[in-house]
């Protein structure tokens, strides 16, 4: 299953990310941009250690499994 990643820093200066499944693929680097920007603009999203302050970086992330028979 692919995943999205949003990483932001926080008032702590501590990377907080939100993980999102399924992302439209393919994946535009400009909506996931403007969408990190409303979220801080907004301030939709609080951690632990405070607000949220800036971007740090998203990512996809993919994740296989294979069982093994044993």
């Amino acid at each position: 299953m692919r995943k999205l990643e949003l990483k932001f820093l926080n008032e702590e200066g501590r990377i907080v990310t939100y993980t999102l499944d399924h992302p439209v693929e393919p994946v535009d680097s400009e909506t996931v941009q403007e969408a990190m920007d409303t979220i801080l603009q907004e301030n939709a999203l609080y951690s632990t250690g405070g607000e949220l302050t800036e971007i740090h970086s998203a990512r996809i992330v993919e994740r296989i499994v294979e069982d093994i028979e044993l």
